[in-house]
């Protein structure tokens, strides 16, 4: 009898679909995290960040509005684990304090004050303004509202 011969086969050549599922598969089993990771960078870095915004929206915030002779009004805010706001605006001297005692009748004066007029105002423990109005040369006067919460 005869030996048998096996006929021995060559290397089995993978099918092109193949290769391009595998890269796709190791692509997202590794790009995934690290896209992730990468917008997680990117959102991180901009909390609590100061951005330009409305001055109606922040004054709502901080349970106010602005007087009808406000001009030059600039406003931003911050967000992160608590929201902070900032109007800075100019008006009329006269019209700076009977404005602020309309607008924040409960507020207190702060304890220390490098300007003309500084009043605290608290809602509930939870929110607090921060009005400071600083007398300019003439009749104008810069008033700055700064509010949070916490």
């Amino acid at each position: 009898m005869g030996a048998e011969t096996v006929a021995k086969r060559g290397p089995v050549k993978a099918r092109p679909w193949t290769w391009v599922w595998a890269t796709a598969v190791v692509t997202v089993v590794c790009g995934g995290p690290m896209a992730l990771l990468g917008w997680g960078a990117m959102a991180w870095s901009e909390m609590g960040e100061v951005k330009p915004a409305d001055c109606a929206e922040v004054m709502t915030f901080a349970r106010g509005t602005l007087p009808a002779d406000a001009r030059d009004a600039r406003c931003t805010a911050a967000h992160w684990q608590e929201t902070q706001v900032v109007a800075e605006f100019r008006t009329d001297r006269a019209g700076a304090g009977a404005w602020l005692a309309a607008t924040y009748p409960a507020g207190e004066p702060a304890y220390s004050c490098e300007v003309n007029v500084c009043v605290r105002a608290s809602y509930d423990e939870v929110l607090f303004v921060d009005v400071t109005i600083a007398y300019e040369d003439g009749d104008t006067a810069l008033v700055r509202v700064e509010a949070f919460d916490l």
